[in-house]
């Protein structure tokens, strides 16, 4: 099922934006672990890896905002067709489609 109604475009609006919050909460926390000289019990370079993996998080769920705000969201840049409703639930910033993700690993 492709998103079809405002209600699904809602929820999944709010589903980004709960997810931009958690990634720059964390982010946020990475940041202050960083700079602390006792960490927060991880070493540096595991605190530096976190903290790029939730920058690159929080660069794909803008870019799932913006595709949402131009009427491109829910559409698999690869072969142009919907991206279910169910994918998009589990993972809101999905740029393609099931079949397509498979053939690019």
């Amino acid at each position: 099922m492709s998103i079809n109604t405002d209600a699904d475009t809602g929820k999944l609006r709010q589903l980004l934006h709960a997810q931009l919050e958690r990634h720059t909460a964390e982010l946020t926390a990475l940041t202050t672990a960083g700079t602390d000289p006792q960490g927060a019990g991880e070493d540096p370079h595991t605190i530096a890896e976190r903290a790029a993996a939730a920058r690159r998080a929080i660069a794909d769920t803008n870019a799932a905002l913006t595709r949402l705000a131009d009427g491109t969201y829910g559409r698999c840049e690869r072969c142009v067709g919907a991206i279910p409703v169910a994918r998009l639930e589990i993972l809101p910033h999905a740029r393609l489609c099931v079949p397509c993700q498979s053939r690019s690993r």
